[in-house]
């Protein structure tokens, strides 16, 4: 597999923000009471992390490794405030509904981690194509968790996404349940976390599956070990010899 089809794949499911790492679970779960939230949350991430990962790469030979986070820090929130802005601008109603977590996103722990382990490391264009993919993969675990919750909790999907993302999303409302009378925990915060731990299971079951068709023999497995840099493995070539 090419270093890019890597990316993709690690950004998308092996590595994913969300199913992968378990990072950012605040946005997530405060916001994904409908698909429409969750997938204007996860563009203005998907557009930080992209510009970030690229800003990085470039200035990385100008930042000195001692204060390289103080610095990561400062480009990141220049990125938030930029998109911020601009989400309050154009898309007014989405940015009142999803109010404190824009700013947040300087705090997120996977655009810092992704800037330190990755595009302070690698050139440009591979660090934008890591944004991309990363921002890809989270937007679609909100979209997903998002949809979830909605659909089950009150029988709608993408609902007044008209109004929150503009009218030429509007093709994507519908009401797949009709004179459904909800479920309204799933519309709650701990319906974000029910959901999310099925997704998590979910994905757990579908790795296991393609483990097993690959013939991997379980002492062959390496533990995976999770911190915001990305996964971690041990590195066990000592011990085999």
């Amino acid at each position: 597999m090419s270093v890019y089809g890597q990316i993709a794949r690690n950004g998308l499911w092996d590595n994913n923000i969300v199913f992968g790492q378990l990072l950012a679970l605040c946005p997530l779960l405060a916001v994904t009471g409908t698909a429409t939230n969750g997938l204007g949350m996860g563009l203005a991430t998907l557009a930080v992390l992209v510009m970030s990962g690229l800003a990085v790469s470039l200035l990385r030979g100008a930042i000195t490794p001692e204060i390289r986070i103080p610095a990561f820090v400062l480009i990141i929130a220049c990125i938030v405030t930029v998109v911020d802005m601009a989400l309050n601008a154009w898309v007014h109603d989405l940015h009142k509904v999803l109010g404190l977590f824009i700013p947040l996103i300087v705090t997120n722990c996977a655009i810092l981690g992704r800037a330190e382990a990755f595009a302070s490391r690698r050139g440009a264009l591979q660090s934008a194509h890591d944004g991309l993919m990363m921002g890809l993969g989270f937007t679609a675990a909100l979209v997903v968790l998002g949809a979830a919750r909605e659909i089950l909790g009150s029988g709608t999907l993408f609902a007044n996404a008209d109004v929150l993302l503009g009218d030429a999303f509007g093709f994507l409302e519908m009401t797949l349940i009709p004179d459904y009378g909800g479920f309204l925990i799933l519309i709650l915060p701990p319906g974000g976390f029910i959901m999310l731990g099925f997704l998590l299971a979910l994905k757990s079951i579908l790795d296991k599956r393609a483990e097993d068709r690959a013939g991997d023999p379980l002492d062959a497995r390496i533990e995976k070990v999770f911190t915001a840099a990305g996964v971690l493995k041990p590195d066990t070539r000592g011990e085999e010899a």
